[in-house]
């Protein structure tokens, strides 16, 4: 939503800005700035035209966001553009067509693209603001679960609200400036426009938060604190002593922060300020800090030092004992050992601390020093010729270089039309999203979206707090005191099943032994969310502990697994292998990955009354097993539920089958309570309960040959028949094991094993490369499977197009010229069934109308999932419309003059039905592991990702550079779409190529930091955060918090602090995997 105050716009997000604050404020919604009905304001236009709308749950809130950026910049820059999205998230389009849409506000002249900016209305900015009739915004009660019964707004207390200046900043000199640069550093990374909208910097300070960006920069600063009370003022520097424990300060329980007075720097004074997160924008620092330091006149003698962190205690500290060692000591190498040394030693943190990565924010406290070290030095201007850290030679002066965000570049090419294509044949071409304007104007219905029934409840999950425990007992009795609280639901309350899940392994509510966190124990129902929530953490449960089993070694070592050993065997193994000039073997892990739809698990439920009728509102993916679980849950035939899908905020997987775990039990709430029921989850408890893409362990051994040709591999299911990734190894086994946990279920998720078997094989691939010293691509290529060939299982690859891919993305890319790596993968992604009806019919798309899934209009459905939808529902609609079309034919050869209208109205009249179902099975089907026959898929799709990136050595940030991409899709339904998905999520392993870029970056960094005696095989799991790259580019630092505490003369410095590297592959899945691998011949491995 946009906030009006006085002249001013600001973007905010309703979840954080309670009612009372917005008294004198006019506020503005999505739904008042244009709508369908009457007309679209350019924002919602362009976002809908230039197809920046998918599942359009997130695009109310980016259009709000850049129509707030216009109000206060008609005319803005591409940055400031970019800069006003920083605290949006998009999960399923990307931000390329967004911002590519919203780039034509910025009069810059754009390369060709999927839509026309003539077509697009002018933007006005003589408008008068149009205001809604009524805003509905809740108080935020969740954070803690606190009830607060006085709530204070500081906005509009004069004194709280006044920001004094001293002479205009931009012209003093810079010498002046250094805390005030240092400040708007770390306000550069410091949320995005929504929360700063709602913040404010004493809020910040008063907050006390160990990991807090600015109160370090003000504790190194000197920056003084006016604090009143009744009768009393006093000033307090902001030193060591003001954060005297977690969360605490020196004002008193009556005391206020009035103002903070934020220094001047002087003559001889420099300052830099520090942050690492795990990404760049919109996160919380793992470590952040503010350094200051100040010269006796003429000289580099240190007259003051502060160093002071955040992250490295449970308060902002101040690196007191180190700093006061270095006073008048001079400004060179000697003061940079002294005082690396001093910080290992002082700010070191136990094995256990709050927020772990001990390793990696120890080094980064060194780190960070030394860029600033380093930064002053260039500043100084001084070069020493007996002081070899001192002479700032191009590859140091890499370390002083701030993070910078480069406005990204695109262009997309893609295959035309053939000639003489019907205009109203819209296959092929870039076709917006149908509900693209509604969904960009507010006025697309999710599912909590529709309008409360009368009567209705709300229902709140009740889950287990322990891994893998026995229940003694479950109280109730403070839950029913709560206001509006109606019953409580446990396994007891089910008149069916309680049995649930694809395998009949689950419970609808736990009964008698819980087996996660997260396991549904039981649920309150009560009149609002708020007192349904008050309710369910009423409820009190007492455990008896059992051991639990968490990670995927913990499983191995008690043989925890679900069902028998998978295995794909092919050729001859130990003679592979004893043919093999070479051997590599090793472990990989993939870590999980959250789904993180936009729209969180929903369910409405509401009770017929007659015969165990019931109807069902959900945001899910599979309505067929929605309805069968339901039913199985109740006891009634599964024809009394019927389930109906509008549309989903974004799914991937992960409302495949686990919103059935919500679903079934709003389902019992509505059948005991006789009333509608509904349910959303939070943020927090779908995370807890949903699991996601299941991690997977690694052990592989590869054999190859001294030219790069290689034999042998392992996993599991699905994963194994990815496992070679588009590589031929004559001599392979793989085999896999799922492993049973003590964590939430994990469950599908785009790729389902295939990215992680494709990353483990591009994984070994590179380290073979490695170990016989040739280039990555040659090794690659020389591997590469050819027309005609069988895969591992035995599959024969028609149409294999991966060497054209290869070649042509080679030569787009410039792969030579640039020294980049590039990789293969297979896989599959395609949209739109309504345009397969539309080229059927030989009718408009805007006379086709997509209204909803239903059980009751089709039957026994399967799920859209797995990149198959498409193929499935779109060659069922194209049976259906050949019937239709099959029973209009006798109307068009009577009249063949006439309109689609005019055939229609004369069968109808004629009794003729106009109602027509398809059905469509994907055929020859049927892989046999027994004897490793029969296809396992219909076809394959080919793809080839290079991608180049930046790592900042000492910090462990990186940045993607440029990625080229080239997919076969074959004939594309839908260029915007697939140019979407191979975009937005290159599908979906070849992102992949980024992360081995990476590690090709940290092997050059390797090599550099320990003069070429590193290990050139190591090991980088994935994902690749900041923590692993930093942990992996070994230097001084890394072994000064390792290791001794004195290092002695620091001999061989670091060189380079900014290293590119080329480009490779990764992925991830859902349910814990083991997988062992052995492989040899024409394929490599990883160490």
């Amino acid at each position: 939503m946009t906030l009006i105050w006085g002249s001013s716009h600001f973007s905010a997000n309703a979840c954080l800005a309670p009612i009372c604050s917005l008294h004198h404020v006019a506020v503005t919604t999505v739904e008042g700035i244009g709508s369908t009905k009457t007309r679209l304001h350019p924002v919602q236009e362009r976002i809908a035209k230039s197809h920046g709308s998918q599942c359009g749950f997130c695009t109310p809130g980016i259009v709000m966001s850049m129509y707030t950026l216009l109000r206060n910049q008609p005319e803005p820059t591409v940055e400031e553009i970019e800069d006003a999205f920083q605290g949006n998230l998009c999960r399923c389009t990307g931000y390329r067509p967004i911002l590519q849409g919203f780039r034509t506000f910025a009069k810059v002249t754009l390369s060709p693209s999927l839509f026309n900016p003539e077509e697009f209305m002018p933007l006005d900015p003589t408008q008068e603001p149009i205001f809604p009739p009524e805003l509905l915004v809740g108080i935020e009660m969740k954070f803690k679960n606190q009830l607060f019964p006085v709530i204070i707004c500081p906005a509009w207390i004069p004194e709280l609200n006044s920001v004094e200046h001293g002479p205009e900043v931009a012209k003093l000199p810079t010498q002046k400036t250094e805390v005030f640069r240092g400040v708007l550093e770390q306000l550069r990374w410091f949320a995005g426009k929504q929360v700063k909208s709602v913040a404010s910097i004493g809020g910040n300070i008063i907050t006390a938060s160990p990991i807090s960006d600015l109160n370090p920069v003000f504790m190194a600063s000197g920056t003084k604190l006016t604090i009143v009370s009744r009768g009393t003022r006093r000033t307090v520097p902001m030193d060591h002593t003001f954060f005297p424990s977690y969360r605490k300060t020196l004002l008193g329980p009556e005391e206020i922060l009035l103002s903070i007075e934020i220094p001047y720097s002087r003559e001889g004074e420099f300052f830099s300020a520090f942050k690492q997160a795990s990404r760049r924008e919109d996160d919380i620092a793992k470590v952040t800090c503010g350094m200051r330091v100040l010269f006796q006149p003429g000289s580099t003698q240190v007259k003051e030092l502060a160093l002071c962190y955040g992250g490295m205690a449970d308060r902002t500290i101040s690196a007191l004992k180190t700093t006061r060692r270095q006073l008048s000591k001079f400004w060179n190498e000697k003061l940079l050992q002294d005082v690396c040394a001093g910080l290992a030693e002082e700010l070191a943190l136990s094995p256990d601390a709050p927020g772990g990565m001990i390793e990696f924010r120890r080094t980064l406290t060194l780190s960070f020093f030394f860029k600033f070290y380093l930064t002053v030095l260039k500043k100084l201007g001084k070069e020493d010729s007996e002081d070899k850290c001192g002479k700032l030679d191009p590859t140091y002066t890499s370390a002083t270089l701030l993070f910078q965000k480069d406005p990204p570049a695109n262009i997309q090419l893609f295959q035309e039309v053939p000639k003489g294509q019907s205009k109203e044949d819209t296959v092929g071409r870039p076709l917006p999203h149908l509900a693209a304007a509604m969904q960009a104007s507010g006025e697309a219905v999710y599912c909590d979206d529709i309008p409360c029934y009368e009567n209705e409840l709300f229902l709140r999950l009740v889950t287990s707090t322990r891994a893998h425990a026995k229940i003694k007992s479950i109280d109730v009795s403070e839950a029913q005191k709560v206001p509006g609280f109606v019953r409580f639901l446990s396994a007891d309350d089910i008149p069916g099943s309680n049995e649930t899940g694809l395998f009949n392994d689950e419970t609808v509510f736990a009964k008698d032994k819980v087996t996660c966190v997260g396991h549904i124990i039981g649920a309150v129902v009560a009149d609002t969310p708020e007192h349904a929530q008050r309710a369910a953490h009423g409820v009190k449960v007492t455990y008896e502990d059992l051991p639990a089993i968490i990670t995927i070694e913990d499983a191995i070592k008690n043989n925890s697994f679900y069902g028998s050993e998978l295995k794909i065997e092919k050729g001859d193994l130990k003679k592979g292998f004893s043919e093999a000039d070479n051997v590599v073997s090793g472990e990989l892990y993939i870590g999980g990955q959250e789904h993180f739809y936009m729209e969180t698990h929903c369910t409405i439920a509401v009770p017929k009354g007659e015969a165990g009728e019931m109807e069902l509102f959900v945001s899910t993916q599979n309505a067929t097993k929605t309805q069968s679980f339901v039913a199985k849950m109740l006891g009634v035939p599964v024809n009394r539920i019927l389930v109906r899908v509008k549309r989903m905020g974004g799914g991937f997987g992960g409302k495949e089958t686990r919103s059935t775990l919500v679903t079934v039990a709003v389902a019992l709430a509505a059948y005991k309570t006789g009333h509608p029921v509904r349910c959303m989850l939070d943020r927090d408890e779908d995370m807890l309960i949903t699991g996601g893409r299941h991690p997977f362990l690694a052990r592989y051994k590869v054999g190859f040959m001294k030219t790069g040709k290689i034999v042998a591999l392992e996993i599991m299911e699905r994963a194994l028949f990815h496992m070679d990734n588009c590589y031929k190894i004559p001599n392979i086994r793989g085999t896999g094991r799922l492993c049973k946990t003590n964590l939430s279920s994990n469950t599908a998720f785009r790729g389902f094993g295939g990215p992680q078997a494709l990353f483990i094989a591009e994984n070994w691939m590179s380290e073979v490369a490695v170990t016989c010293g040739l280039p990555a691509e040659e090794v690659r290529r020389k591997n590469l499977y050819k027309e005609g060939d069988l895969t591992h299982f035995n599959q024969r690859l028609e149409e294999f197009s991966v060497p054209r891919c290869w070649d042509e993305c080679l030569k787009s890319s410039q792969y030579y010229a640039r020294k980049s790596e590039a990789g293969a993968l297979i896989h599959v992604y395609t949209d739109g069934s309504v345009l397969v009806a539309s080229r059927a019919l030989k009718i408009p798309t805007s006379k086709i109308y997509i209204s909803e899934t239903s059980t009751n209009t089709v039957p026994n459905s399967s799920p859209t999932a797995a990149s198959v939808s498409t193929d499935v529902y779109g060659q069922a609609i194209y049976e259906a419309c050949q019937t239709i079309l099959k029973r209009l034919l006798p109307f068009k050869r009577k009249n063949p003059d006439g309109s689609w209208e005019d055939w229609v109205m004369a069968a109808y009249q004629d009794r003729v039905s106009l109602s027509a179902t398809g059905f469509y099975r994907t055929p020859n089907l049927g892989y046999s592991f027994e004897t490793n026959s029969g296809n396992a898929f219909h076809y394959f799709t080919y793809g080839v990702a290079c991608s180049e990136v930046e790592i900042d050595c000492l910090t462990g940030d990186h940045k993607n550079l440029r990625t080229d991409i080239v997919m076969d899709v074959g004939s594309s339904l839908n260029p915007a779409i697939d140019i979407g998905q191979a975009v937005g999520e290159p599908p979906l392993f070849l992102g992949a190529s980024i992360f081995f870029a990476i590690k090709d970056a940290i092997r050059a960094a390797r090599a550099q930091h320990t003069a070429g005696n590193a290990k050139k095989l190591f090991r980088l799991d994935s994902p690749a955060t900041p923590e692993k790259i930093r942990n992996a580019c070994v230097d001084k630092f890394t072994t000064l918090v390792r290791g001794p505490r004195n290092p002695g003369r620091w001999g061989h410095r670091p060189g380079k602090f900014c290293c590119r590297g080329r480009a490779e592959m990764l992925g991830c899945l859902s349910a814990f995997l083991y997988v062992r691998w052995e492989a040899m011949g024409p394929h490599s491995l990883l160490p």
